[in-house]
């Protein structure tokens, strides 16, 4: 389904189209708070906000335009608001250590952001085969007995994927260069 059809029912209410837009960037909002809070748990209560914020401005949203950099801005706010949050907490509880923390590099977080939801683009197979090799940090022998699949697809399926991927991501090399 086409995004302009799922934002049209997102601005209606439709629960299903909620769901549905969690589903396609979920995982890429938590990659974004994760990395730029590095706890599990603030980035779960950022994701959950930024679907919350993005649901209350649904009327605001263009439907013809791509929801995932709208989405992105959104979870990027709530990710600083929050990291804003916790070192105020912290520097109320902290008086003998003092704790130092820099943000990342909001260029580093549209980067993760772009890579998550490349990588959530990918077939299930070529999903399963990126993700144990260069999540899980797996051999292409490892990742084949884990899938229960023979080496050759593994290689195979990486190898797709990694075509795949570079399409899907070449506006970043060109944006750095």
């Amino acid at each position: 389904m086409g995004d302009a059809r799922l934002m049209r029912r997102f601005r209606a209410g439709d629960p299903d189209a909620v769901r549905e837009l969690y589903e396609r960037h979920g995982r890429a909002v938590f990659t974004v708070a994760l990395r730029a809070l590095g706890d599990r748990s603030l980035a779960e209560e950022v994701v959950q906000q930024t679907f919350l914020q993005a649901w209350r401005a649904a009327r605001t949203f263009d439907v013809e335009r791509d929801p995932a950099p709208w989405l992105y801005a959104i979870a990027r706010r709530v990710a600083v608001d929050t990291y804003r949050r916790e070192r105020r907490h912290r520097e109320d509880r902290t008086d003998e250590v003092e704790i130092v923390a820099l943000p990342p590099s909001f260029e580093g977080l549209w980067e993760a952001w772009e890579v998550r939801s490349a990588v959530d683009r990918l077939s299930d197979e070529e999903r399963e085969v990126i993700k144990a090799t260069h999540f899980l940090g797996m051999t292409h022998e490892q990742a084949a007995a884990t899938l229960g699949v023979p080496v050759g697809t593994v290689k195979s399926r990486s190898h797709r994927a990694h075509r795949r991927l570079a399409a899907l991501l070449g506006h970043l090399r060109e944006a750095s260069a």
